[in-house]
């Protein structure tokens, strides 16, 4: 008898994934999600801002249930969810409903999901979805909810968790200098607020250390969808941001009344103002070249 050629057995490395291969497929998407879920479970750790499972669940739920039907009734495909699941916890960590209310989930995940695919400028969406959802619930529900802003308390092992995580989010996005940027812009005009107002500079550096401003300069000023096309615009779009967020801190310390609907979150407001705008700009200057 002839004897029968066989096959040589596969080696453990085609049957079990490398861990180059692994890392390989961890998006900064994957990234993003693990770090506002980390900032989720300390402000839970820390403040116990979840009254109960509900209303994540139904913020989760809201921000998967309307995505995966805009998916369907806009683009006629069922469309990745991650993005819903960042947007759900994102609004479960940073709204504060008075109460045991669950609408303002609802509403947030209306508003924010529905943003992206119904406020729309030449291709793409304008504003990053959980920002513009949590701007608009302060500005149209203020007395019924606030936003998570406050420091960490005392404990710096929680700061040096989330920074060290959100630096590698950053790193690992290519997007590190729009953080930089926005982290140097800010602490200089704090220090120029400080000085003029005669106010303590700790005081003005403080919020850097709270849930709201770490969730701004690691997840919702580099949202690859909602930043300008250039480095350095981005660098200018983040200076720009951080000058805005000075003025209207300024104007509040002054006591200028105008300002008091943008009081709870003053970053989050001039992203909003700011990111739109640059964004318009950029792909306004991409057409016309």
């Amino acid at each position: 008898m002839t004897p029968t050629s066989t096959s040589p057995a596969p080696s453990a490395s085609a049957v079990v994934p490398s861990s180059s291969s692994l890392i390989s497929r961890v998006t900064p998407a994957h990234l993003v999600s693990g770090l506002i879920t980390l900032t989720f479970v300390l402000a839970e750790w820390q403040f116990h801002l979840v009254d109960g499972p509900m209303r994540m669940v139904v913020a989760l739920g809201g921000c998967v249930a309307v995505e995966w039907a805009l998916g369907w009734a806009v683009l006629g495909r069922r469309v990745p969810l991650l993005s819903a699941w960042i947007s759900g916890t994102s609004l479960t960590a940073l709204v504060r409903p008075h109460g045991e209310a669950l609408w303002p989930y609802v509403l947030g995940a209306i508003l924010a999901i529905g943003s992206k695919y119904g406020l729309r400028y030449r291709g793409g969406h304008l504003w990053n979805p959980t920002n513009f959802a949590v701007c608009l619930l302060l500005l149209v529900a203020a007395p019924e909810i606030s936003v998570l802003s406050d420091q960490w308390g005392n404990t710096w092992i929680v700061n040096a968790v989330v920074w060290a995580f959100g630096l590698l989010v950053v790193m690992r996005a290519g997007v590190l200098h729009i953080t930089i940027a926005w982290v140097a812009s800010f602490v200089v005009f704090a220090w120029m607020r400080a000085t003029a107002l005669d106010l303590s500079l700790a005081g003005e550096l403080a919020p850097l250390t709270g849930p709201m401003y770490q969730l701004m300069a690691f997840f919702m000023m580099t949202d690859p969808k909602t930043t300008v096309s250039t480095r350095w615009g981005q660098v200018a779009v983040a200076i720009a941001i951080a000058a805005v967020e000075a003025g209207m801190r300024t104007g509040l310390s002054l006591g200028w009344d105008v300002l008091d609907p943008i009081a709870p979150a003053p970053a989050l407001f001039a992203l909003t103002v700011v990111g739109p705008t640059a964004l318009i700009l950029d792909r306004r200057r991409e057409s016309a070249g």
